[in-house]
């Protein structure tokens, strides 16, 4: 009977809240063309290994064929004590793929209506930058692509933490009150103050006068703000209102532990330097942790279901359900490569295979070798990876918590597990006469 109130609880919720009830087609491999007991027995197989190298202590794989899921299932448990088994609605931080699944939407949106242009400095938009001689001229085109010359990341951490490793009582408090309002974990509330001197460090930060692909997450940690200063609605609220109520990703966003949810929360990394304590619920990443667990370049949550839902979006071109949530030629802009003359392999916001990925043995392609050249996604730190392939109209989402319990595990990456996975559904080609 509890597992029945609390679906009906959390049905009745979502209507109150306006999020549409769709759910994903489900089918069997064999239903679509492909092969059950090949694909069983090589997903199984690589996720035993991977649990067994320590690479993670659980995970799941969900794919989808055209709009239909034909492969979903968890593996492990959510630590190493193997006392929680990882079920198929376990909420996960998605850490980076935040980017693609936060912002980005919001920003397609805004080229859409014409409020931003990808091509004119984004000086125009954001203020700040119109003083920076290195900044002012830059494009949304270029930070989105990477081909900025920004630099990759600025560990804020350290101007929270003295050198003696104690807090700085003036940025952190242990209570909240009218100066700490920013809550950063259980009994750890930020200075109000302290986001705007992130966003002056970000502004006045180094940019390379070398235009070549570079990584860099900084503009992701303003763009809320920006969302706001250009929608006049609060970030969150316009996410919700605009992306994920129309594709019924009810539990896509920030703050989990606000919400009630009956899912349980993966774990991510024991942090022995700032949060004292095993990360369960909050924002791994202490960049987006101090922006209040809301920021750009981390910080959502969401289950492989509605993830699935949210690059499905995409891989439909921005439609769902007849509903043109984005138009088809932005989709289309921000999923193709932009800077291909200058080894530059990314879309806007988006990462894409390497150029010469289906001539790469798999073990050293990026994603499977088969994936199409019009396919595009997003990795993250703590193990989740998405990707959508509109040609041959394969999804493909994996979640992992790989940073527990510490973010030293490495296996991930270097047992390339995530482009094995993905290619097993490449090699497993839909019979013909099945679409």
């Amino acid at each position: 009977m509890k597992k029945i109130s609390i679906s009906f609880f959390l049905i009745i919720t979502l209507i109150q809240l306006g999020f549409a009830q769709r759910e994903l087609i489900h089918a069997s491999p064999s239903q679509m063309g492909f092969d059950k007991a090949y694909i069983q027995h090589k997903v199984d197989s690589l996720m035993k290994m991977g649990i067994d190298s320590l690479a993670f202590p659980g995970a799941q794989v969900l794919v989808a064929k055209n709009d239909t899921v034909i492969f979903h299932k968890a593996y492990g448990y959510h630590t190493y004590d193997s006392i929680q088994p990882v079920a198929l609605d376990d909420l996960y931080d998605l850490a980076s793929v935040t980017k693609i699944a936060g912002p980005l939407p919001a920003l397609m949106k805004l080229v859409d209506e014409g409020k931003l242009d990808l091509d004119k400095p984004f000086s125009t938009y954001w203020e700040p930058w119109r003083k920076q001689k290195d900044k002012k001229d830059l494009t949304l085109r270029e930070i989105l692509a990477h081909q900025a010359g920004l630099i990759p990341y600025i560990v804020f951490l350290n101007e929270v933490i003295k050198k003696n490793g104690k807090i700085k009582k003036r940025v952190v408090h242990d209570s909240s009150n009218k100066r700490f309002l920013g809550q950063a974990y259980e009994g750890i509330y930020i200075n109000n103050r302290f986001e705007r001197k992130m966003n002056r460090i970000i502004d006045r930060s180094e940019v390379s006068a070398e235009k070549k692909y570079l990584y860099s997450g900084l503009t992701f940690l303003i763009f809320p703000s920006l969302i706001e200063q250009l929608t006049g609605r609060d970030y969150q609220t316009y996410l919700q209102e605009n992306f994920y109520k129309p594709i019924g990703a009810h539990t896509l966003g920030y703050l989990p532990t606000w919400k009630n949810f009956p899912n349980a929360i993966v774990p991510t990394e024991v942090d022995s330097l700032f949060r004292k304590s095993l990360v369960n619920g909050w924002v791994h990443d202490e960049n987006a942790a101090l922006k209040g667990g809301v920021s750009g370049n981390a910080g959502l949550f969401g289950t492989a279901d509605d993830l699935a839902k949210l690059m499905l979006l995409y891989q439909n071109y921005g439609k769902v359900d007849g509903q043109q949530l984005i138009s088809t030629e932005t989709v289309k802009e921000f999923t193709e490569v932009q800077f291909p003359e200058n080894d530059n392999r990314r879309g806007l916001g988006f990462d894409k295979p390497y150029f010469n990925n289906s001539e790469l043995p798999l073990a050293e392609a990026y994603p499977s070798p088969l994936a199409s050249p019009a396919s595009f996604g997003h990795s993250s730190f703590t193990g989740t990876f998405v990707w959508a392939d509109p040609e041959n109209k394969l999804t493909y989402i994996f979640l992992s918590n790989r940073v527990y319990p510490s973010r030293d595990h490495q296996k991930l990456y270097s047992l390339g597990i995530r482009e094995a996975l993905q290619d097993v559904f490449y090699r497993q080609p839909s019979k013909k006469g099945v679409n």
